[in-house]
């Protein structure tokens, strides 16, 4: 039996600019977080020859071609099982459009356990890699690379993605006492609408010849923020989600509605230092960064809505159990 642990993300500047369309152009910069909430999956064998795949639904099938869940499947081939296999996934939180990355958590921790399982070992670049292969290229997902390549290294990451493909993986040095205070100031709160990113993905990368200019922007919040933060200037995160989530909402109008703008104007009254919705927008959980003596004001304001508490800058996808029965 083997189980891999794959964190979920919270993404502070540049998200749109690791698009292909974008940096094929010109370069696309992020800055982002692992957190600790985690996808986990558990991968063992059968003594039959079948497939059986839990998830939100349960799969039983007698060969890879008639698995349904296309990441599930594609992993399975990328591997080279075909059979005899077991394979359950978990979440520290529902999983279906939360905004903080889950899809790609898990296309990059099942790539780690099945590795696991046929005695591979798997490096960071690897995972990202071959995830971003089969979510973009196989399977043709509307989304960017950032989600692969945080959930793989885990970490403060500042990624700088080239026209080349090859993508940069600058560890964002900060001190123990930075990382705590960021992680204090930070809170994120689930609004409740649950969403399907893909359209609103597609919407947005559809838009991309029509947005360089505000994608320039966001890229070069990233790239200042990095260095903002290697410096200790952790203040300018609240500055910068506030003002990533205004051109953010230009780059397609599904990213916002009326309820996100209530929620962000509330958070902002309660004295936030900046807001924005996690991912791809129009639901899942909104983060807000400010200063701790604003907490319980913001917590009061937002008190219908469930409150995850996280901590930044958590290890990447890892194997945590992994024992042949047989």
């Amino acid at each position: 039996m083997i189980i891999s642990q794959t964190p979920l993300r919270i993404s502070f500047a540049g998200g749109g600019t690791d698009f292909k369309d974008f940096y094929k152009k010109e370069y696309g910069s992020v800055v982002s977080t692992a957190i600790d909430k985690n996808i986990y999956v558990i991968v063992k064998e059968r003594f039959d020859k079948k497939i059986r795949i839990g998830y939100s639904k349960t799969e039983i099938v007698n060969n890879v071609n008639e698995i349904q869940h296309d990441l599930v499947k594609e992993c399975l081939k990328e591997v080279g099982i075909t059979e005899g296999i077991e394979i359950s996934t978990m979440a520290d939180i529902p999983s279906e459009g939360s905004g903080l990355g889950s899809s790609s958590s898990v296309t990059v921790g099942l790539l780690n356990a099945l590795r696991a399982f046929i005695g591979k070992t798997s490096s960071a670049e690897y995972l990202a890699e071959t995830a971003c292969k089969i979510e973009i290229d196989i399977l043709k997902k509307p989304i960017g690379k950032q989600d692969q390549y945080i959930a793989a290294f885990g970490g403060l990451s500042h990624f700088i993605f080239h026209g080349s493909e090859t993508v940069e993986q600058r560890p964002i040095e900060i001190s123990n006492a930075d990382r705590n205070l960021i992680s204090e100031n930070t809170m994120l709160f689930y609004t409740g609408v649950e969403r399907k990113a893909d359209n609103i993905l597609q919407d947005q990368s559809q838009n991309i010849k029509y947005n360089t200019s505000i994608l320039r922007e966001m890229r070069d919040q990233a790239d200042y923020l990095a260095y903002y933060l290697s410096i200790e200037q952790i203040y300018k995160i609240g500055d910068t989600l506030g003002r990533g989530w205004e051109l953010k909402k230009k780059l397609s109008e599904k990213i916002s509605n009326d309820e996100i703008n209530i929620l962000v104007n509330l958070a902002y009254g309660a004295g936030a230092a900046g807001v924005k919705i996690a991912g791809a927008g129009g639901g899942g959980f909104i983060l807000i960064y400010t200063n701790p003596d604003n907490k319980k004001n913001i917590r009061e304001i937002l008190k219908n809505h469930q409150e995850l508490p996280i901590q930044i800058g958590c290890e990447g996808s890892k194997i945590i159990f992994n024992i042949k029965r047989w």
